[in-house]
C-alpha cells in the first residue's frame, strides 16, 4: 500500500527551516507541487536552490501570516500558476514565552498573530479555492502544549489549543465540500527553536523521562504523518488533534517500564 500524492499542489507555511523545510522537501519527493512561504528571504532561497538541484516543482514566496494582504496576494498567484491547491500545512509558528507575571503584552500577542491568527488568515484565503474544488486537506500545527502546557509556556499553549478548536470548527463547516481538516501535536522534536537537543545531559534526560518512546522524534517523523493526513487512506479523518510525541506522559511516569526493561537486561540506560 503506497501513499500517491503524485501531482497535488501543496502549500506549507513558514518552510525555510525545521519542521517545515521537512514536510515541504518530503512532500516533494512524494512528486507534490510544493509552495513554500517564509518571512526570511534567505531561507526560501536556500531551500529554493535545493528544490532546483533536485528537479523538485513548486515556488517559493516571502509572505508574512500576520498579512491578510500578503496571504491573498500569494495564494492568488498560485491558483493563477498551478489552478488548484489541493493541501495547505499549516507549519509557521514561534514559541516565545514567560512566567505570566512577567510575560510580556508583546510576546503574548505574537504568539496569537502568528500560531492561531496566521492559521486562521491562511485558511480564510484558502477555503474558498478548495470548496470550488471541492477537495482539499487542511493540516495545522498544534502542539503537545495544547495537551499539557509547561511552565512558561502560557502564551504558547493557548494559542496552540485555540489552534486545535479552530481546526474543529472549520472542519464541520468544510465538510460538506469534502474538504477534511486535522492538527497535529509534535513533541520532543529537537529544532532550532526549541534547543531540546543542545541542553545539558541532565536536562535531556529529564525531559526523555517523560516518553514513553525513551528517544527525541526527528522531523521526518512530522512530515510522514503530514503525506498520509494528506493521502486519500486518511479519506475518513477529519475535525481531530494527532498526538505525535513518543507517547508523551501516555502513562504517569514512563520512566518506570524502562527501569523494569533495564532490571531484565533489556535496557541500558
Amino acid at each position: 500500500m503506497n501513499i500517491d500524492l503524485s501531482g497535488k499542489v501543496a502549500v506549507v507555511t513558514g518552510a525555510g527551516r525545521g519542521i517545515g523545510r521537512e514536510i515541504a522537501l518530503t512532500l516533494a519527493q512524494e512528486g507534490v507541487i510544493t509552495v513554500i512561504t517564509d518571512i526570511q528571504e534567505d531561507l526560501l532561497a536556500a531551500v529554493g536552490s535545493e528544490f532546483a538541484l533536485n528537479g523538485y516543482p513548486g515556488s517559493q514566496y516571502l509572505c508574512d501570516v500576520r498579512s491578510a494582504a500578503q496571504i491573498q496576494q500569494v495564494i492568488d498567484q498560485i491558483v493563477e500558476k498551478y489552478g488548484r491547491i489541493d493541501i495547505l500545512v499549516n507549519n509557521a509558528g514561534i514559541a516565545g514565552g514567560a512566567p505570566i507575571d512577567v510575560l510580556a503584552e508583546e510576546v503574548w500577542d505574537l504568539n496569537f498573530d502568528i500560531n492561531l491568527k496566521g492559521t486562521f488568515l491562511m485558511c480564510k484565503a484558502v477555503a474558498p479555492v478548495m470548496k470550488r474544488q471541492k477537495s482539499g486537506r487542511i493540516i495545522n500545527a498544534a502542539s503537545f502544549a495544547a495537551i499539557v502546557p509547561s511552565y512558561g509556556s502560557a502564551a504558547y499553549a493557548s494559542s496552540k489549543a485555540g489552534v486545535e478548536q479552530f481546526t474543529r470548527v472549520l472542519a464541520g463547516e468544510l465538510g460538506p465540500w469534502n474538504i477534511a481538516v486535522n492538527c497535529y501535536a509534535p513533541g520532543m522534536i529537537p529544532t532550532d527553536m526549541n534547543h531540546f537537543a543542545d541542553l545539558q545531559e541532565p536536562q535531556q534526560q529529564r525531559l526523555l523521562d517523560t516518553l514513553t518512546f525513551r528517544h527525541w522524534g526527528k522531523k521526518d517523523d512530522v512530515a510522514h504523518l503530514i503525506c498520509f493526513l494528506a493521502s486519500d487512506f486518511a479519506g475518513y479523518i477529519t475535525g481531530t488533534m494527532i498526538d505525535i510525541s513518543g507517547g508523551k506522559l501516555a502513562t504517569q511516569i514512563p520512566r518506570i517500564a524502562y527501569e523494569k526493561a533495564a532490571s531484565e537486561g533489556a535496557y541500558e540506560f
